[in-house]
């Protein structure tokens, strides 16, 4: 390698540099003043992206100047911020006071209804932007040509940083904002308008985002997989550079795309994994990031009081389970094979669902990346049967949560040192370390492509007979996991997540019981991903990801995170209404989004939640 290439991938690795930051300053602004976790930053990102092909071409039919090119460029961004505004007028603004995993999960709808909003809009075809004017040609730097615009973003990340710094230490506006990063109760104590500063924020933190995704048009077709391809790597930022520090954030991105510069030649098969891990040491050893500060707020508990109303089950509650049992026993007798194929993802899916609750409900763990161990269990099982190994399915599955486990205790050791946002957030980070490695080992996990041909047994090929293997496993580890959250040990994850000082002046050790169930729900998700594998016949990295993760998430918002059995209806309902109801429309991400938003704005407690509810309300007016 000469020292021209060397400089070419430098310069590269700064221009990509530059492009992060403006995206993830944005985000880093929003959580350090409204501490939410704002997935559909990377929807705004997107719009950016599709309103400045649109809007840049109209603009240069007039004259094909760099003015013009900018200011179509300015003009998406405006636009895109105040759709932040929209955004924050008509949802978030209802929704601050609530848990911030509740937060996470309502911006998430948000990027489900754009993600088919921009579909009807601009279609599912990628669509080219102009280059800009004047900057169509390279500049030779030692003999190699080397983009103007890349020469040209490199100058973007240090002057919107600059600017940056000069809002917030030269107006009021700006004042606040670090004023709130730092203590928003204070604030809010001195008589600011929060509404107001919250409105603002957003503008800023959407405006930023949609700046980010319109200066990329020249380089990348706008797309509909921009918007979860950046903000992972915009959620790394922030949290290597420290949550609601705009410096740190310069000097994250800077980290971060030169080691992927020069990470690909030296490591070329552990990029990724270089990344992730960095995000998780930096968690690990500086919770508040490279130049952050530590925030007592950011260590409160994000989510609901957990489980709730700890009642062993009523005779009634008997003989409905044991109905919705028989029902499901059924399903192979009555159904099709489209129906027991569904009922097969169900059951998989409940165990998958109920053993993260284990860790939300009662241990107050918020996960995340719970997708991480049902991935691990789901290529353990995969592996083993397809490779030089040749095992049969039933070792397989002795493996799949064994080897989960084993994943669980390695990052649980380091995760449970941690609390409330840090801890998702390293949680997450495990997660994508774990997509990482399964991503880019090509030649052991085929990478992208996965693994085929993962089948079960001969005897259980059937796809009736594996239905009711499927539903003795998963019914037999739900039951065993319920047993624990009316055990001691269940009692005492309970104790720890009330309140972890009281648990530990009465002698329990906090964080050893935190980590053995860590252990117990990994290896209980690792079984879900097992099982799923054989009954899917094939392994890929998209059961790690962190759509799989949220879908988990989803699934017991929607059944109740502080009911005991509120994840399995909740499974049910979302994989039923996934599977049945999403093939008839074209627009299933959007109903998904708005139905997602609704629940947490309606039913925060869940429909069993919802049902304990109305139950208790009626007994009171009985009573009275």
């Amino acid at each position: 390698m000469d020292l021209s290439f060397l400089v070419i991938q430098a310069l590269s690795g700064l221009a990509s540099a530059s492009a992060l930051f403006v995206i993830a300053s944005g985000l880093t602004i929003v959580f350090g003043v409204t501490r939410i976790v704002n997935f559909a930053h990377g929807s705004f990102y997107m719009l950016g992206a599709y309103m400045a092909v649109t809007i840049v071409p109209w603009l240069l039919e007039f004259d094909r100047s760099p003015a013009l090119f900018f200011l179509g460029v300015i003009l998406s961004a405006i636009v895109v911020g105040v759709l932040g505004v929209v955004m924050e007028l008509v949802l978030l603004r209802r929704i601050y006071k609530v848990p911030e995993l509740f937060q996470l999960l309502a911006t998430f709808g948000v990027v489900l209804i754009v993600q088919d909003v921009v579909l009807k809009i601009w279609g599912p075809v990628d669509i080219t932007g102009p280059r800009a004017p004047g900057m169509r040609h390279g500049i030779e730097i030692l003999g190699q040509r080397f983009p103007a615009y890349e020469m040209f973003l490199i100058a973007v990340g240090p002057a919107v940083l600059g600017i940056l710094l000069l809002i917030m230490h030269k107006t009021r506006f700006g004042v606040l904002i670090r004023a709130a990063t730092q203590d928003r109760e204070m604030v809010g104590a001195l008589g600011v308008n929060q509404a107001v500063l919250f409105t603002g924020t957003l503008f800023l933190g959407a405006f930023l985002a949609g700046l980010g995704g319109a200066l990329q048009i020249p380089r990348l077709p706008a797309n509909t997989g921009m918007d979860l391809s950046i903000i992972t790597e915009a959620f790394v930022v922030t949290v290597i550079g420290g949550m609601g520090s705009v410096p740190g954030a310069f000097i994250a991105a800077l980290i971060i795309k030169m080691l992927e510069a020069f990470g690909i030649l030296i490591f070329p098969k552990i990029t990724l994994v270089l990344v992730f891990l960095l995000m998780a040491v930096v968690l690990v050893v500086k919770p508040w990031g490279l130049m952050g500060k530590p925030d007592a707020t950011a260590n409160r508990a994000i989510l609901p009081e957990g489980i709730l109303n700890l009642k062993p089950f009523a005779r009634t509650e008997w003989i409905i389970s044991a109905l919705v049992v028989l029902a499901l026993l059924a399903i192979p007798l009555v159904g099709d094979a489209y129906k027991v194929k569904v009922g097969i993802e169900i059951l998989v899916f409940a165990l998958a669902a109920f053993s993260l609750n284990f860790l939300i409900g009662n241990g107050g763990l918020v996960s995340f990346g719970h997708a991480a161990y049902f991935g691990v269990g789901a290529y353990a099982a995969g592996l083993l049967v397809t490779g030089p190994l040749k095992l049969p399915m039933e070792v397989a599955l002795i493996a799949a949560p064994i080897a989960a486990g084993l994943a669980a205790a390695l990052f649980g050791y380091f995760i449970v040192r941690l609390s409330g946002i840090y801890l998702a957030m390293l949680t997450l980070a495990f997660a994508q370390i774990t997509y990482a490695v399964f991503f880019q080992w090509v030649e052991v996990t085929g990478g992208d492509n996965g693994v085929v041909g993962v089948w079960p047994s001969a005897w259980a090929s059937s796809r009736q007979v594996y239905f009711y293997v499927v539903a003795v496993l998963s019914l037999a580890a739900i039951f065993a996991l319920r047993h624990v959250v009316y055990a001691p040990f269940g009692y005492t994850l309970r104790a720890a997540r009330d309140s972890a000082t009281r648990a530990d002046s009465i002698g329990i050790d906090v964080r050893t019981h935190r980590w053995l169930g860590f252990i117990l729900a990994g290896a209980a998700a690792g079984l879900a991903g097992g099982l799923y594998a054989f009954s899917k016949g094939s392994i890929d990295p998209t059961m790690i990801s962190i759509s799989m993760s949220i879908d988990f998430l989803v699934m017991i918002l929607t059944g109740g995170i502080q009911t005991v059995m509120g994840p399995l209806v909740g499974a049910a309902f979302f994989h039923s209404v996934k599977d049945f109801f999403m093939p008839l429309t074209d627009f299933w991400r959007f109903f998904l989004g708005a139905s997602i938003i609704a629940m947490v704005l309606i039913f925060p407690r869940g429909l069993v939640g919802a049902v304990q509810t109305a139950r208790e309300r009626f007994a009171g007016r009985a009573a009275s």
